[in-house]
């Protein structure tokens, strides 16, 4: 039977593909078994359970899973890297069903220097997907620790991490901008008023407006509800006025999202006051960036070998 068990492995969470013989998704399993949070059996008790019923198939994973701290660690392929490069980096481990897990390297940036694990999934899936982003193409990859990545015949040729996600976090939890009690409630305005903050402070940067947030609530111009979300649009709208000014992205060039759908449209939200109009993300570019490495790899057979065979 040919097919693949892809793994997409992080920090907080597990998700599972079974693809049929032709690349096709057949069906999807999700767990909150991240690296720091697995079950009891750890690594193998998560793999058994969440492919419960499954075939017996090559099994693909990338993300965290890789990491220092995750199954087995897996060095890091320097760029430029295309899905050719990854798929011969591929690394593998004997899991106790005796098995064979394989594992997608990451990617390092040795400019920054900056890596990456799991993004270069997305990535290669991106691609896999539409295949006119290869000339020439920047990617925003929103999360805890948000990626720009840009792609150049293929390759990917840079990214950057900017911790949007966990300094929010900080700020909302660790530090006097958070505190006042109130309860957050969505505030569309409130996340365009820090986006545009973001934008207008040039050269100066959104890390010279965070204090604005407290100052416009004691004005009263801000109620402590929408600090949160002015908050948010403060560091998203820092993302994009950096990537603008250093050309990581540019308006001529294409400007693609990945990634969860609600997080991707605060972003989209923001790229208008940027005068940017951004695509809906692209859905399960992980799945498809595994299937193509698989193939790379000799993991499964090429789709166009199985059409040509049935």
């Amino acid at each position: 039977m040919n097919g693949l068990i892809g793994l997409d492995w992080g920090t907080s969470s597990l998700r599972a593909y079974r693809f049929d013989a032709t690349g096709h998704i057949a069906e999807t399993r999700a767990r909150p078994w991240g690296i720091r949070h697995l079950p009891a059996g750890g690594f193998d008790a998560a793999l058994t359970s969440i492919t419960e019923g499954w075939p017996a198939l090559p099994r693909l994973a990338c993300g965290m899973v890789g990491s220092r701290g995750g199954w087995q660690e897996m060095p890091y392929l320097d760029l430029p890297a295309d899905a050719a490069q990854l798929g011969g980096a591929i690394g593998t481990l004997r899991a106790a069903d005796g098995q064979d897990v394989n594992l997608v390297p990451g990617l390092r940036d040795p400019h920054g220097p900056d890596v990456m694990r799991g993004e270069e999934t997305q990535l290669v899936g991106a691609l896999t997907l539409d295949a006119a982003f290869a000339a020439a193409a920047t990617f925003i990859l929103p999360g805890t620790h948000s990626k720009w990545a840009r792609v150049r015949d293929g390759a990917v040729v840079a990214f950057r991490t900017l911790m949007t996600g966990e300094l929010y976090a900080v700020l909302r939890q660790h530090s006097i901008l958070g505190a006042g009690g109130a309860e957050s409630v969505d505030s569309p305005d409130a996340f365009a008023r820090g986006v545009v903050a973001a934008r207008d402070s040039a050269a100066a940067g959104a890390f010279s407006r965070l204090f604005s947030a407290r100052a416009l609530m004691l004005d009263g111009v801000l109620e402590a509800a929408a600090v949160p979300d002015y908050l948010s649009g403060l560091l998203v709208g820092e993302e994009f006025r950096a990537a603008l000014a250093d050309g990581l992205a540019r308006r001529d060039r294409p400007l693609q999202l990945i990634g969860d759908p609600v997080l991707c449209e605060r972003y989209r939200r923001a790229a208008t006051l940027f005068d940017i109009d951004l695509a809906p993300s692209l859905e399960d570019a992980a799945a498809h960036g595994l299937w193509r490495l698989a193939a790379q790899a000799g993991l499964v057979r090429p789709v166009s070998e199985v059409t040509q065979a049935c």
